[in-house]
């Protein structure tokens, strides 16, 4: 079996009517892709569709894989709830392809990140954020300009005719509202860059992002009157002037230096909203060939026919070594020291290494430890009729995490964690966040409803205290003096939606 999986492959149950029907049918097309990349590389997986936000926890608990390759780009409740999927699989314990949930909630909001960008010194065109019902305040600079949702995918909400307005007045005004009462969100406008339009497709390997081509979008026979913009019709409307008259030119006929300047521009863009995986930045240049960073989007369109897909096949690859840098990233993040950690059940070749590991934290002392290793042997024998759940978060082959946890007795739907425990040389990197996401989704498939863990008063385990309420836990009890004078035990409980 690869060491890249099994994968589990989450996307967007596409919606069959409304507005933005096009778009949305568009992740059938890339849940293919991945799929069929997976089967070449021999990893197994599966995928699954979700419509809510509801449904991820559950799935997630239930599913064996220990990778998720993201495709969620919309759900019931809107497009932000979609940016809290890779959240959800950090708590199940779970690695995530793709950018981390505080880089998509940034980049959805096109304000937010405008505002990002240029703190980190991107150049962007001058915009400002319209609230919603509110009239468009008097803009400092001069025409054109261009209005769009400020939280949108896809194009959606862009159409030429409403776009694009040459100075301010009662047209801009009319076109600021009715995007308001079409998509109920605030607005964006922003000067329009009248040069080239521009992308940039970029991937993550071995830790660092590479920028696989720059691609210009080209319009074709455009009438004077037309914007030459990449409207929601360019995009997904076959037969339409707009989509049949822009063509995607990959690499874009660009001199070295303009070439260069919007790579770093798009590397720039990448580090400033903590893009991870691959991502594509849009870009325009203004009359005077200057670029300007549009906007960043961390979840961008890998289908078949997509411009990522054809800036792939100019670096010379094809869609294999796309998903396998995604796994990798997601993996090696998850892991210490940029490396992959995979979770696995507890074995009989784990026992000494996870000893080691406890003397190591310097936590333990060796009567504790000795507890410890009677725990390890009931949990490797199933002792107890396979009361302990034990498992080992393994670095390179390398056990460098344990976790054990089982049912209280003599109780209903309450759980114990009864050892955490994470290698030094794995420390600050997720290693014991992704070990308590998945005794936390174990605890939560077996019906538990309370998942109950125990540690020191002391100053030393003052990081370890605040891990359980980094991790949602609460403090619920405070046995001052109970390990020895000046040493209390506090007890930590994290309350589990739907346990029984």
């Amino acid at each position: 079996m690869s060491s890249l999986g099994p994968v589990l492959v989450i996307f967007n149950t596409p919606r069959v009517e409304g507005s933005f029907a096009e778009s949305d049918a568009g992740v059938l097309d890339e849940v293919g892709l991945v799929l069929e990349a997976l089967e070449a590389l021999g990893v197994p997986a599966r995928a699954a569709g979700v419509r809510s936000l509801r449904e991820i926890p559950t799935l997630l608990a239930a599913a064996p894989e220990p990778v998720v390759f993201n495709l969620v780009e919309a759900l019931q409740g809107g497009l932000d709830e979609s940016n809290l999927v890779p959240a959800l699989c950090a708590a199940a314990g779970k690695a995530c392809t793709g950018s981390p949930t505080p880089c998509l909630i940034l980049a959805l909001h096109k304000g937010w990140a405008k505002a990002v960008l240029a703190s980190a010194g991107v150049d962007v065109p001058p915009g400002v954020v319209v609230p919603l019902g509110e009239p468009p305040p008097l803009l400092p600079w001069p025409g054109p300009f261009m209005v769009k949702p400020v939280q949108a995918d896809a194009s959606e909400g862009i159409h030429a005719d409403s776009a694009v307005h040459a100075c301010a007045g009662d047209a801009l005004d009319q076109a600021v509202k009715a995007l308001h009462e079409q998509l109920g969100q605030a607005v964006i406008v922003e000067r329009l860059c009248e040069g080239r339009e521009l992308n940039v497709a970029l991937l993550e390997e071995r830790g660092e992002p590479r920028v696989l081509a720059v691609a210009e979008i080209a319009f074709v026979d455009f009438p004077p009157e037309l914007p030459r913009i990449v409207d929601y019709e360019a995009k997904w409307k076959p037969g339409s002037f707009a989509y049949e008259h822009t063509q995607r030119v990959v690499p874009a006929p660009l001199e070295p230096a303009l070439a260069a300047e919007v790579a770093q521009l798009a590397l720039r863009a990448w580090h400033a909203l903590g893009c991870r995986g691959y991502a594509r930045v849009d870009l325009r240049t203004d009359a005077s060939g200057r670029p300007f960073v549009l906007e960043v989007n961390p979840n961008p369109d890998i289908s078949p026919d997509a411009g990522f897909t054809a800036a792939l096949a100019v670096a010379g690859h094809d869609p294999r070594h796309l998903v396998r840098c995604a796994l990798e990233a997601a993996l090696g993040r998850s892991g210490g020291e940029g490396r992959g950690v995979q979770l696995r059940p507890t074995q009989a070749e784990d026992r000494q290494p996870i000893l080691d590991l406890l003397a190591a934290t310097g936590f333990f002392p060796e009567h504790e430890i000795e507890v410890a290793r009677e725990v390890l042997d009931d949990a490797i024998a199933g002792a107890h009729d396979g009361h302990y759940r034990s498992i080992t978060a393994s670095v390179d082959g390398v056990p460098r995490g344990w976790a054990c946890a089982g049912p209280t007795p003599c109780t209903q739907g309450c759980w114990e964690l009864y050892w955490l425990a994470v290698h030094p040389r794995a420390w600050g990197h997720g290693v014991g966040r992704r070990l308590l996401g998945r005794v936390t989704g174990m605890t939560r498939a077996a019906g538990g409803r309370l998942l109950v863990a125990e540690t020191a008063g002391r100053e030393v385990y003052a990081p370890t205290r605040e891990f359980y309420l980094a991790c949602g836990f609460q403090e619920e009890a405070r046995l001052q003096d109970f390990y020895d004078r000046g040493d209390d035990k506090v007890v930590y409980v994290r309350r589990l939606a739907g346990g029984a």
